[in-house]
């Protein structure tokens, strides 16, 4: 798939910790086994360090799933780590909480935390 860019702007508090949740709540991919639509909620939460996520661009980025053939857990762990190349956060959390299918419901949570030792490495396209 080639997603469409995710989009960051500054944040306007980088010296404060605060969280943002952002809640995508009718995210649908394809199930590569049947070729049949799944049907889910991503939930997005992070801790922005210099960059918070556009929320236009992530509708678009997001929408992009819709044809693509992917297992829940590869959907989940790829919007993490495309979303952590893309702004750099403290830490963040997705969530994909899909809508049960043959009488069962997944639920994925993938995590990242920045090492405290670490110093945030921006995206190339983004000068301090």
């Amino acid at each position: 798939m080639d997603a469409p860019a995710i989009e960051t702007f500054p944040n306007p508090k980088p010296e404060r910790d605060y969280e943002i949740e952002i809640s995508c709540p009718e995210f649908t991919s394809v199930c590569p086994k049947t070729g049949l639509p799944d049907f889910g909620e991503i939930r997005v939460a992070y801790v922005p360090d210099r960059l918070c996520i556009e929320l236009k661009a992530l509708k678009y980025y997001l929408v992009g799933f819709r044809n693509e053939g992917i297992f829940y857990e590869q959907v989940t762990n790829r919007i993490l780590d495309d979303l952590v190349a893309a702004s750099a956060p403290r830490r963040m959390t997705v969530v994909g909480d899909f809508t049960p299918r043959g009488g069962i419901r997944t639920k994925i949570t993938a995590t990242y935390e920045r090492s405290r030792k670490s110093t945030p490495r921006l995206p190339d396209s983004v000068t301090p």
